[in-house]
């Protein structure tokens, strides 16, 4: 997507990550190794609470068409 870069992987490693394609991955450095972790929490998890703190929740769709 966008500007990133994909990564093929052997068919035994995301088995036994327990992932599959289009699996979310938390992807970090670490001492000069690529370190990909499956992500296991909802991605849109507190999304509607910040709608709430940004006053976008209370709008009318009037408002947010604009």
């Amino acid at each position: 997507m966008g500007n990133s870069t994909g990564m093929i992987l052997p068919k035994p490693v995301p088995r036994e990550l327990g992932v599959e394609s289009g699996t979310m991955m938390d992807v970090v450095v670490e001492n000069g190794r690529v370190v990909a972790t499956p992500v296991r929490r909802d991605v849109h998890a507190g999304w509607a609470e910040a709608a709430d703190w940004l006053g976008f929740a209370n709008e009318d769709d009037d408002t947010l068409a604009w």
